[in-house]
């Protein structure tokens, strides 16, 4: 398996910033605050309370030790996002899953994004901005997009509006979160493109994501090659295009041949035909009168 190289932590300076008591943050014409807004910021999960008002409570633990498990190799690949109460002090609004998990393989620290008080417009526009950016990689600009989605209530007509990018373009940036994140985590380290993140997303079961991607990576195969890869593992869950036919004359025949069966011994024949057009004939008896009975039939 590839080694991922990990990014260093973000937002431990902007962290400090916050945890100033002569710099507190409170709201957007407060000073620094637009450092604040719409970075990502490395955040204490002690001054982190959970939302009471969360509607989700049942958690699979299954599926939460799974997430521990990528965080653990991976780190957190999507920031949470939190209000901020008061100084030093967080509200949960998303990403609980993300913060259990943490907590489960022992993290002090998870990345945030810190809503302040009427920051409203100002994030649009930071995250705008940062989406314009030409230094950012193609998971990066998804989650900016995801955001004003989640937290800003924005549609994707109004953000191609707003960024000016093609409604289209903002729909393949989004597809690309709905990689394993271990495919995520390699786009944004650069072992892989934006274009072989959309062939590869043509698969939903994500265990054949990641072997794609491993072979992406230790073959550098192109986007034309991985595109090919896919394909051919679509054509190979597909039925043959002559097995059908057959499959449908073999029932034919089948039933046509049971009823001749079932006439002639005077028994309840069980025909059975393979895909390739081997197959066996069963005939039940209720006595050894009766099996001397169709003895004497086949011998005729």
């Amino acid at each position: 398996m590839t080694k991922v190289i990990k990014k260093q932590a973000l937002g431990r300076g902007l962290s400090a910033l916050l945890k100033d008591p002569e710099n507190d943050i409170k709201s957007v014409e407060d000073k620094n605050a637009d450092k604040v807004v719409g970075n990502i910021i490395e955040l204490e999960i002690s001054a982190i309370e959970i939302n009471p008002f969360q509607p989700r409570s049942n958690f699979n633990e299954e599926s939460l030790r799974e997430l521990a498990t990528s965080i653990k190799e991976l780190g957190v690949i999507q920031p949470i996002t939190v209000r901020k109460l008061d100084f030093n002090k967080y509200q949960l609004i998303s990403g609980e899953r993300r913060l259990r998990a943490s907590k489960l393989v022992g993290l002090t620290h998870v990345p945030a994004y810190i809503r302040i008080a009427n920051d409203n417009e100002s994030l649009v526009m930071a995250l705008v901005e940062n989406i314009q950016r030409h230094d950012l990689d193609p998971i990066e600009i998804a989650l900016s997009y995801q955001r004003l989605i989640d937290e800003i209530q924005l549609t994707q007509e109004q953000m191609s509006e707003r960024v000016g990018k093609k409604r289209s373009t903002i729909a393949n940036y989004l597809r690309l979160l709905k990689l394993d994140p271990i495919i995520q985590t390699g786009i944004r380290d650069g072992f892989i493109s934006m274009g072989h993140g959309r062939a590869i997303i043509n698969i939903e079961d994500l265990d054949v994501q990641t072997d794609i991607y491993q072979k992406i990576v230790s073959q550098n195969l192109s986007v034309r090659e991985t595109e090919a890869l896919v394909k051919n593992y679509h054509e190979g869950q597909q039925p043959k295009a002559d097995e059908k036919p057959k499959a449908e004359s073999a029932f034919v025949v089948r039933e046509t041949q049971k009823n001749t069966f079932n006439d002639y011994f005077g028994s309840k024949v069980d025909i059975k035909v393979a895909g390739n057009g081997k197959g066996k004939i069963t005939i039940p008896f209720n006595s050894e009168a009766d099996f001397n009975r169709i003895i004497k039939l086949i011998n005729g």
